[in-house]
């Protein structure tokens, strides 16, 4: 009984952790869902074993019926050549003006989806981290960024204490076309 409730216990701390906000980091208030939903492309990331590989990165946010947020994540591998896509789920932690989601793309287990940094006059670029410094991505609306903006990003995320020379920077050549079968 002791083993189950300290079992219990420890999956409870496991999966609120994984949507919990990183240490110097604050997610930004006065977010307006409906401007964020569209497509981003991913400038920059951390490498991860789940886009190892991939190019032409994007992501697509749109609303799904139950008021969640649909996510589609698309990039394309050189290595099969082909594209690889995702979809998951994501959903606000505590309120819809707060930009921290929990995203899921494997059943019930979520991970926080925090924007860090977003251009809130457009909505044309934004910093994301997850639930600890492992997890960092620059999007914006189109394949690039001016070195401006991409500056104060890093800058951002230095402060925060991530480790920026980990950035994969995204390439975006547009020369692959994406076939249906």
């Amino acid at each position: 009984m002791r083993s189950t409730m300290l079992y219990c216990i420890g999956i409870c701390l496991l999966i609120s952790s994984c949507t919990s906000v990183p240490d110097n980091v604050r997610p930004v208030g006065e977010f307006e869902l409906p401007r964020y939903l569209g497509t981003w492309y991913e400038i920059a990331r951390f490498d991860h074993s789940f886009e190892r590989g991939l190019s032409e990165v994007t992501a697509t946010y749109s609303m799904r019926a139950d008021g969640g947020v649909r996510v589609i994540n698309k990039g394309y591998s050189q290595k099969k050549g082909e594209w690889d896509e995702a979809e998951g789920k994501a959903y606000f932690v505590s309120n819809s003006s707060t930009g921290h989601l929990k995203v899921s793309f494997f059943g019930p287990f979520y991970a926080s989806y925090v924007i860090m940094a977003l251009d809130k006059e457009n909505y044309e670029y934004a910093l994301i981290t997850g639930p600890d410094k492992d997890y960092l991505w620059i999007l914006a609306r189109t394949p690039s960024l001016p070195k401006q903006t991409v500056d104060k990003l890093i800058t951002i995320a230095e402060q925060a204490g991530y480790d920026t020379n980990k950035f994969i920077w995204v390439e975006h050549t547009g020369n692959v076309v994406e076939t249906t079968q």
